[in-house]
């Protein structure tokens, strides 16, 4: 999938937070914002976020098909928290939603 799949699947399947904004961060891969307060998902780096996590793009694909545990990949390094971390809990339930 690319990553402008995962933004319209996102964005038909409403993964995101309500009231918040949450960016995932793929590092050279870019990024994708999740707003809450504004119904929609899309491409934007440069956006503020109440939470951004940071994960690799490869790992991302692995948590999206069930095959890497968001807490696993938390504890291990593979995904790191900035700022919110209640948004970042709700992560399994945008994650279900993909699937």
């Amino acid at each position: 999938m690319t990553k402008q799949e995962l933004v319209s699947k996102m964005q038909e399947a409403g993964a995101f937070v309500p009231g918040k904004k949450v960016k995932l961060d793929f590092g050279d891969e870019g990024a994708i914002l999740l707003d809450g307060q504004s119904n929609q998902v899309t491409e934007d780096s440069a956006a503020a976020a109440d939470t951004t996590i940071k994960v690799n793009w490869a790992d991302w694909q692995a948590m999206a098909a069930g095959q890497l545990d968001g807490m696993t990949a938390f504890m291990t390094g593979k995904l790191k928290v900035e700022g919110d971390m209640s948004n970042a809990m709700q992560l399994q339930g945008v994650l279900a939603k993909l699937r």
